[in-house]
């Protein structure tokens, strides 16, 4: 029956301090790319957004000019049942005739007068939407041109460094399959828990690595002996000894 390889500490320290040197370079990567991906999509998502309402501008101003056609209809016909009226005014045969089709074309005569105003109005409004149309479509193109300058940035930058990335990303792969899972589950808890990532580091003027507070001497002399691991009380991350450092290379 196989066994499991049983790893000592100082292998354990060795491989997540392995880990946590790749891991960093890859930081140092996405620093040099900055906010550059975060803002392209925020520009991304503006520009889509404005088109989204470009669009709806669009469908509003064709919906008013519909209205403005079957309104400029309705005159029409006001006018032609106003010249039909007028025909039949000069054939009626008593007053009571004559008042009650007089009332059809004052009637026609306030339908074309609504109607106008209808007309006007809509115009107007139409005048509103295009000026937020045109407004959304300068919007548009200064977005898209700062869009085009950032994209340019950020490809730059990835064709510069894609190849260096890729090589440590498959190293970061390698390396993170090498360390024993409780201790990986303990270093990416701690990685998401500090802005520059660090969860393992060396002491540095009797100090911790990343926290920056002291370390007394019988701690870094159990740390510099590889027995068992150890954390910084105040910040939690993993403490190995500069020797241990220098070997690791990456």
């Amino acid at each position: 029956m196989a066994t499991v390889k049983e790893y000592s500490v100082e292998e354990k320290l060795a491989s997540v301090l392995r880990l946590q040197k790749m891991d960093s370079k890859l930081d140092e990567i996405q620093v040099l790319k900055g906010e550059l991906p975060m803002e392209v999509k925020d520009l991304e998502d503006e520009i889509e957004g404005l088109n989204t309402r470009l669009s709806h501008v669009e469908d509003e101003i064709r919906g008013i000019q519909d209205f403005i056609a079957n309104k400029k209809n309705a005159i029409k016909d006001s006018e032609a049942l106003m010249k039909k009226y007028e025909k039949q005014q000069d054939n009626v045969k008593n007053n009571r005739e004559f008042e009650a089709i007089t009332k059809e074309i004052e009637m026609q005569s306030l339908e074309i007068k609504l109607a106008e105003k209808h007309i006007k109005d809509a115009n107007e409004e139409v005048k509103d939407k295009s000026r937020v149309l045109e407004g959304a479509k300068k919007q548009i193109a200064d977005k898209e041109s700062n869009l085009k300058h950032k994209k340019g940035e950020l490809e730059k930058i990835i064709a510069e460094t894609d190849k260096e990335e890729k090589a440590f990303r498959k190293e970061s792969d390698e390396a993170r399959s090498k360390v024993e899972a409780r201790l990986l589950a303990a270093y990416e808890k701690i990685r998401t828990n500090y802005r520059n990532g660090l969860a393992v580091v060396t002491i540095s003027r009797d100090s911790c690595g990343g926290c920056f507070n002291a370390i007394p001497p019988q701690r870094q002399a159990e740390i510099r002996q590889r027995k068992k691991i150890i954390v910084c009380e105040h910040c939690g991350r993993i403490l190995v000894d500069n020797d241990l450092d220098a070997t690791v290379t990456i």
